[in-house]
């Protein structure tokens, strides 16, 4: 079977599509990856065939100063990016690719609308991957019906990273969603591990991130968080993104490393704490090893996601433009002290570990391009 992967975004939504695939090549399945342009350097360093459709366009990193979310603003502005100009470019790339490459499936990331009218137009069948929030979608130019319930996203197969009980029982999965531990970090070959990694025993590690998207929008949160935790008995790692000079921030003591990025598989299993901005990836990556959380969301889906930790007493949450490097560190230390909070995570960290891998979701894609048929949940 030839199975093609697609994603309209970054790594938040390339990371859950790699153990995936890395399952369907080791069943004997020809896999290959239609991204971005930006983001084929990243897909082949993981040993992946990729194939370019879309544009770049928007994509200059540019150093912006914080501002305060909005939710209806921001889910606007998800809709208008991804569900109009990237589907339209996406589709347009998508369908001679699709084409020419004959794949008897397509696994698409919740995101890339433009390759699921693609799918629907060449009647393939197809398995959508939650990642993130979603938005409207170009149809009529590709000879398509109106599609006002969004049946296109979960018609076959819907494939959910999150735990169950993670998920707000007031949107619940559609009928053809399966949850499945898929969210794993797969760093590249070329990303080794710095040394101090394996020194991080003695004082509580910290893990500072603000995702690699989020971070050139961050104003001057790095500096306020770097103040509120520097001088505190632990081991402070933060990971500033591509873009952004680690020396930039100047000298810092020697409980406190600054890096553009550390390959997270190699750093969570020593930390006891996760900061962040609450995007996806880095809240699910913390609680599959049992990590509590303080999150400081700035957009997108990051304040929903740090509603729900909260409410379920994972996490602490400040607010982005308000915070102070005093909140920060007095989060940090409640969280730190509590032992609920990582009681909490450790219980969902044992729901996640009890999913099925990402084996069964071949397994899946096996019958689906054979049956071409909606596959319900049990």
């Amino acid at each position: 079977m030839r199975i093609l992967f697609t994603c309209a975004g970054g790594r938040g939504h390339l990371e859950p599509l790699v153990p995936i695939a890395r399952a369907a090549e080791s069943g004997g399945h020809t896999v290959a990856f239609a991204s971005r342009p930006w983001i084929i350097p990243k897909v082949e360093a993981l040993g992946f065939t990729a194939f370019a459709a879309g544009s770049d366009l928007g994509l200059t990193p540019e150093r912006l100063p914080l501002d305060a979310f909005h939710v209806e603003r921001d889910m606007r502005a998800v809709g208008d990016s991804f569900g109009r100009r990237i589907a339209r470019e996406r589709a347009a790339g998508s369908l001679p690719l699709s084409t020419a490459w004959r794949p008897d499936l397509l696994v698409c990331e919740e995101l890339d609308f433009g390759a699921m009218v693609v799918a629907e137009r060449l009647a393939l069948p197809s398995a959508t991957v939650l990642v993130s929030a979603a938005g409207s979608f170009v149809r009529a130019e590709h000879g398509l019906p109106p599609d006002p319930d969004l049946a296109m996203l979960s018609r076959y197969l819907v494939l959910s990273p999150f735990p169950p009980s993670y998920r707000d029982p007031a949107f619940p999965l559609p009928a053809t969603a399966h949850t499945l531990r898929l969210l794993t970090r797969d760093p590249a070959p070329n990303e080794p591990a710095p040394p101090w990694i394996t020194r991080l025993h003695g004082s509580p590690a910290v893990y500072f991130t603000l995702g690699t998207v989020y971070n050139m929008e961050s104003g001057d949160l790095f500096q306020r968080v770097l103040a509120g935790l520097r001088d505190l008995p632990i081991d402070l790692v933060v990971t500033v993104g591509p873009d952004i000079d680690p020396h930039g921030f100047g000298p810092q003591p020697a409980n406190v490393h600054v890096e553009r990025s550390v390959p997270q598989a190699e750093l969570l299993p020593h930390c006891h704490i996760v900061v962040s901005h609450g995007g996806s990836g880095s809240v699910l990556g913390a609680l599959a090893h049992g990590l509590p959380m303080v999150l400081i969301p700035m957009g997108a889906d990051q304040p929903l996601n740090a509603a729900r930790f909260e409410t379920l007493g994972l996490a602490r949450v400040l607010d982005a433009v308000a915070a102070t490097p005093r909140m920060v560190r007095e989060a940090v230390s409640r969280v730190l002290e509590d032992p609920a909070y990582r009681q909490a995570a450790e219980r969902m960290r044992d729901e996640i570990t009890a999913l099925p891998g990402p084996e069964h979701a071949v397994m899946l894609f096996e019958r689906l391009a054979t049956e071409r048929r909606p596959f319900f949940s049990p």
